[in-house]
């Protein structure tokens, strides 16, 4: 049945709500409820900000200065000279210190020394005496406080990311591990019972023995348990050319360890700066000896050492001055000795921890079959039973390579042995 024209009427003057549907059909084809409205505003905005860039006369430019209509040169200017760079003094003096009038004198290096004020940037609080300091070149008003001049190549010893070896690495030293705990872990994890019984914790380890037996790898194990500061300085790094260099960086390397909350310094190889003094007639030895004085006075001199703990390592403790190793400066030696049976047992397991072996293999019979070897050695053994498990294209390591590999290693290398001259010297 058509419908009548009155109800056509009636539908056009109270048209039908739209539903989700037709929104959705008409929001497809751009046609939203606001959409023309929106794209008015839009292009309006557009024009509008044309005609404003049009008015400054921007336009970007290839060098991405702005345009020279907007530059302000002499504002530029003062703020240059307000910027300019400061020169570098020391403070030598406090003249009438904690008052309001209060003066310092500076020494800035080959110009002169100026009796100077503060600035407005820095509070008395800051500024102390023989501190370095900032001033500026026009009137050499102090304006910032520097930190203290330590030598690049003396901060690079600090021991940044810790290495990834733990006691469990360090086998057949138990002994050893232990009483280097005392002395490094205990003081730190527990003054208060060096406190109640009245004694200074020990503060200096020398550990001593044959080439490869763990010293510097229970020193990486202590670096890598304690979260104090660990320095590590070798021997030679501190033979320096000129007079005086080796002692000034040992006193900066101290100072440094001194700022720390706890520090831990470690000298390998002690042997090349700490030889016992003598006079060759020629002087040569003279420079190494007065930068082995230095860190024997840093040791245990005038100035107090603070919670700085000592480890030295060397195979030639024979050749060591006595100053260096008299109580006080090194409480402790420690000698790391041969392994014997069951700790060369513990160390080839750790060794072929991460390797892929069969199971039956006897590492009692090999640690039998390595007498006086070090740790060092049976790591060898376990890389050489690895080589010839790769040699016959294997992916399992066998006991025959391990015999070979002994076979190889331990008789074939004796000559290159540096156990038996140790024994010697020692």
């Amino acid at each position: 049945m058509a419908p009548e024209p009155e109800d056509e009427i009636k539908d056009e003057k109270n048209p039908r709500p739209l539903d989700e549907d037709d929104i959705a059909l008409l929001k497809t084809y751009g046609l939203g409820p606001y959409s023309t409205s929106i794209k008015n505003v839009e292009k309006e905005i557009k024009e509008m900000a044309k005609k404003i860039n049009d008015l400054c006369g921007i336009k970007e430019s290839d060098t991405g200065l702005a345009a020279p209509s907007q530059w302000d040169l002499v504002s530029d200017k003062q703020m240059m000279q307000e910027e300019q760079p400061l020169q570098v003094a020391r403070c030598t003096k406090i003249i009438s210190p904690n008052t309001e009038d209060a003066k310092y004198v500076i020494n800035v290096k080959q110009i002169a020394k100026f009796v100077v004020g503060l600035g407005d940037k820095v509070s008395p609080t800051d500024i102390e005496e023989g501190m370095r300091v900032g001033v500026d070149r026009n009137k050499y008003q102090i304006q910032i406080p520097l930190p203290p001049k330590i030598d690049p190549s003396v901060t690079m010893m600090t021991v940044e990311e810790k290495p990834d070896v733990t006691y469990n690495d360090v086998g057949g030293c138990k002994e050893q591990i232990e009483k280097m705990r005392e002395v490094v872990e205990l003081p730190m994890l527990h003054p208060e019972k060096f406190v109640k019984l009245g004694i200074d914790p020990p503060k200096g380890v020398l550990c001593y023995g044959p080439p490869g037996t763990g010293k510097t790898l229970l020193a990486r194990a202590v670096a890598n348990r304690t979260d104090a500061c660990f320095i590590r300085v070798i021997g030679s790094e501190l033979v320096q050319k000129y007079v005086g260099e080796g002692a000034r960086m040992v006193r900066e390397l101290f100072q440094m360890a001194r700022s720390k909350k706890a520090c831990i310094v470690f000298f390998d190889e002690v042997d090349a700066i700490g030889g016992a003094r003598f006079d060759d007639g020629v002087g040569g030895d003279n420079e190494v000896q007065r930068t082995m004085l230095e860190i024997v006075n840093q040791l245990d001199g005038f100035d107090a050492r603070g919670n700085i703990k000592v480890l030295m390592a060397t195979n030639r403790p024979d050749t060591l001055d006595p100053a260096l190793l008299r109580p006080g400066r090194l409480d402790r030696k420690v000698e790391f000795g041969l392994p014997d049976l069951e700790s060369r047992t513990q160390i080839f397991k750790i060794h072929t921890r991460t390797m892929n072996c069969e199971r039956d293999v006897r590492f009692e019979l090999l640690a039998r079959l390595c007498p006086n070897s070090t740790g060092a050695d049976i790591r060898s053994v376990c890389t050489e039973a690895g080589m010839y498990a790769i040699r016959a294209r294997r992916k399992t390591v066998t006991e025959k390579d391990f015999l070979d590999a002994v076979n190889k290693v331990i008789k074939g290398y004796q000559k290159f042995s540096a156990t038996p001259k140790y024994m010697v010297y020692n």
